[in-house]
């Protein structure tokens, strides 16, 4: 079985790689990308859906990213122990009528020994915004890694 480092137990700056890695790889839209960082029988819960395994992932990914267009991610590490992390996010995207979002969540992550996720737990809040009140935009350039997000 391959490794994901940085591997559990987490320190601050271990879980702040895998939170920006985790961040990168979402952000290149890549559904089969995505769910390598996932064990084979990974268990998700986000918002009101449920998903077991790889397979169901990347069907869940794919129908996302086909809904949510231009979609931009950022990632905050909130906390970590052991081999446990928790997240708070925001992205933006719009939908087929140009209507964007802003999206706000927390995830709660729990990861095997060789570095994947077993565990994902994401609530997530929606709210409509114009155009112009984006603040991001794309990938999350080199110097601004690491950096917070306001809360609004």
């Amino acid at each position: 079985m391959a490794e994901r480092p940085p591997l559990p137990p987490f320190t601050r700056e271990s879980a702040a790689r895998k939170v920006q890695a985790a961040e990168d790889a979402w952000n290149t839209r890549d559904p089969h990308k995505v769910a390598l960082a996932y064990s084979e029988d990974s268990v998700w819960r986000n918002r009101d859906t449920f998903l077991t395994g790889r397979e169901e992932i990347v069907a869940f990914l794919t129908a996302k990213w086909q809904r949510e267009r231009d979609y931009a991610l950022r990632k905050e590490l909130w906390a970590f122990d052991g081999n446990r992390i928790a997240v708070r996010f925001q992205y933006e995207c719009h939908d087929a009528g140009g209507q964007w979002w802003r999206s706000y969540g927390n995830e709660l992550w729990e990861f095997d020994e060789h570095g994947l996720m077993t565990r994902r737990e994401a609530s997530i809040n929606d709210v409509p915004i114009e155009e112009h009140e984006r603040r991001i935009h794309g990938p999350r350039p080199h110097g601004e890694r690491g950096a917070g997000f306001p809360l609004r």
